[in-house]
């Protein structure tokens, strides 16, 4: 299942009645670690993304930060373009007695699937980052239009 804009809950707050959402939580990373550890290991995110077209190719455009170009998967099998990686916590995560007054970033694995259209050439797809954005870029096939005369057929 993808988790959009990596919400989760944490099943201890599901039933805890004493919970006000509109106050700042205070929430333990070794809790957060201890009691999701098994389900944060399955969850994956859904990366945002733009396509766009002109007359030539299919441009695909996706924010990603904190990555390294060489943790992205790109893989294409037939029509359907998957992109895959994991954004790892930084270290500051990891400080003994930090508390986490606000969670919105999502840390783990991440995966989009785009189905293509079939008139492009595949085999010439090409992909760089230029300031954490992932740029895909498939030219469309170029087909010469040709004009065809109709004669006319005498009986």
């Amino acid at each position: 299942m993808f988790k959009i804009f990596g919400l989760w809950e944490k099943k201890d707050w599901d039933n805890n009645e004493n919970i006000n959402p509109e106050m700042e939580t205070e929430v333990e990373i070794n809790e957060i670690n201890d009691t999701k550890n098994e389900t944060l290991e399955e969850e994956t995110g859904q990366i945002a993304l733009d396509v766009l077209e002109t007359d030539t190719e299919i441009i695909i455009i996706s924010p990603i930060a904190w990555v390294e170009y060489d943790d992205i998967d790109l893989t294409l099998n037939k029509t359907v373009l998957t992109i895959k990686w994991v954004r790892k916590k930084p270290k500051e995560y990891f400080i003994w007695d930090i508390k986490i007054k606000n969670k919105e970033c999502f840390w783990w694995k991440f995966i989009r699937n785009v189905i293509l259209p079939e008139n492009l050439e595949m085999n010439k797809i090409k992909a760089y980052m230029d300031t954490n954005l992932l740029i895909i870029k498939i030219p469309k096939l170029q087909f010469d239009s040709k004009t065809i005369k109709i004669d006319k057929v005498t009986i």
